[in-house]
């Protein structure tokens, strides 16, 4: 399970870094996240909770995409409004200005987003989940797990450090990757 957070939080700091790139018309750089590594954490939450509603699901596809759709939009909803809420207004994202954001909730959640965690999820259970299985496998339980629990680790030591830096107000990931003169979207 630690290595499936770990691939997803990158793969979902991919899918948002090609988002960003596309939105800005490639003029600039754009880093997504809170991290100094490549990984964002609400993704892999989300895989967490992909795999916990579809594990008895896994017979059928369309069942995985639906109840992971419902409860990946159900998590970006909590997790916008509870940033917004105790930001005291502050947004990470926000589809009420976007042509894809047609019929958001309060700006946090929208049928394309809900329908991009389904698809999600279809290559979560059907595709990464079943290749870290046979990696588990076919490499020794000594260097899987190594392997697997140093980039848990690693992962959430910088997720840990941005945020305690943040709150200390001391300089993060969003000032390093300012300071190389990229956009920087936490």
């Amino acid at each position: 399970m630690m290595l499936v957070v770990v691939i997803a939080g990158f793969i979902g700091w991919v899918w948002e870094f090609a988002l960003a790139e596309i939105a800005g018309r490639f003029q600039h750089l754009y880093i997504k996240g809170g991290n100094l590594l490549p990984w964002m954490n609400i993704y892999a939450y989300g895989a967490v909770a992909i795999i916990l509603v579809s594990c008895t699901l896994k017979k059928y596809p369309w069942a995985v995409f639906v109840a992971s759709a419902l409860v990946c939009g159900v998590l970006e909803w909590f997790a916008g409004w509870v940033v917004y809420t105790v930001g005291n207004g502050t947004r990470y994202w926000d589809y009420s200005h976007s042509w894809f954001g047609l019929g958001n909730i309060d700006g946090f959640v929208c049928p394309a987003s809900v329908i991009a965690f389904g698809l999600g999820a279809l290559a979560l259970m059907y595709w990464l989940l079943p290749k870290c299985m046979l990696w588990s496998q076919v490499m020794s339980r000594r260097a899987f797990l190594t392997l697997a629990i140093t980039l848990f680790v690693v992962v959430l030591t910088d997720d840990i450090v941005n945020l305690t830096l943040k709150n200390l107000g001391l300089p993060t990931a969003h000032n390093f990757y300012q300071a190389l003169g990229w956009v920087y979207k936490s």
